[in-house]
């Protein structure tokens, strides 16, 4: 195993740790011992963790923790980026030094993470950081990023389609709105009002969501619907019907709704990610980043990334 020493504090490191199922209170930067690579694998020294709902949702109760296969106790995050500081044996692709990105199940806002070279979100995965992609951008692109790819496959926009977006403002329709303007479509972006200017700046024509979204709809300047994507419940997906819009043109990623395909991250291609980072660093995609937050702050943080808000990412620095 091959290791760079320089940082190591002595065998032991920082995670986010939760001793108890529940909210931010349960959240506790505690010293831990820090993790080893093994064969196949490479350790990550993460300076940027990125929050995501699911980080908070997978551990509010025991019961949900449980579906996600967590048990106490249990670290946190999953959105990472860093460098790599140790690779194990037998492990290629990776070398001491290099910048990567990725995800790591409910333990990736820690000093350290161990992930396989070759792995998936449970075991841990990582993708190299281009050139010009800084470490905060990279570590809010892997949960968001992939789950936006993955839904716009399913729907095939072009640049003949409008798309509605509901819950546009959100973390994922950062990607979502960027990446369906990049294939030509029309985005009609659904927030409140005080997100119009923002959704404006993503590429989205913003319209508030609430009682009356069809008619709001239906009273733009613009071609009819063609497709729809639901990031946050189904009013999306029952104003898409409403005007016409066939269920094989309609996605969820937060809901299940019979006879609507359905999206999540794990099924994005397998370019999708370096795709998304590509862009990125040619200046085509832009994410923003609306907070940052020492680890020891943790617990605001997720307070404020939960309370849906924040205009784009929040980020931990480490």
């Amino acid at each position: 195993m091959q290791q760079h020493d320089e940082g190591f504090r002595g065998g032991t490191s920082r995670a986010v740790r939760l001793e108890s199922f529940g909210g931010p209170g349960a959240l506790a930067v505690q010293d831990v011992p820090a993790p080893e690579a093994g064969d196949g694998q490479i350790r990550v020294r993460v300076t940027a963790a990125g929050l995501n709902p699911m980080d908070w949702f997978m551990t509010s109760d025991a019961e949900t923790a449980a579906r996600f296969g967590l048990s106490l106790p249990c670290g946190f995050g999953t959105d990472y980026a860093g460098v790599v500081d140790q690779v194990g044996g037998g492990s290629k692709g990776y070398a001491i030094g290099d910048r990567v990105f990725g995800a790591a199940l409910s333990r990736a806002v820690a000093d350290y993470v161990v992930v396989d070279a070759d792995g998936t979100i449970v075991s841990g995965v990582a993708h190299h950081t281009p050139d010009g992609v800084d470490d905060r951008t990279a570590a809010t692109l892997s949960i968001a990023g992939s789950t936006a790819a993955a839904a716009l496959a399913i729907l095939d926009l072009g640049p003949d389609d409008t798309v509605l977006i509901g819950g546009a403002g959100g973390g994922v329709g950062v990607f979502a709105v960027q990446l369906a303007r990049i294939a030509g479509a029309r985005v009609i972006g659904t927030g409140s009002p005080s997100s119009a200017q923002y959704l404006r700046s993503l590429g989205a024509d913003p319209v508030a969501y609430g009682d009356g979204l069809a008619a709001r709809v239906r009273g733009l300047d613009a071609r009819p619907l063609t497709a729809a994507l639901d990031l946050h419940g189904t009013d999306a997906v029952h104003v898409a019907r409403e005007l016409g819009v066939p269920d094989n043109r309609i996605c969820t990623i937060a809901a299940v709704v019979d006879g609507i395909p359905a999206a999540n991250g794990a099924s994005a291609g397998p370019d999708a990610l370096e795709n998304i980072a590509r862009l990125v660093a040619a200046g085509r995609l832009r994410v923003p980043i609306a907070a940052t937050f020492p680890v020891t702050d943790i617990r605001a943080a997720v307070e404020l990334q939960a309370s849906r808000h924040a205009h784009g990412k929040v980020v931990v620095d480490l």
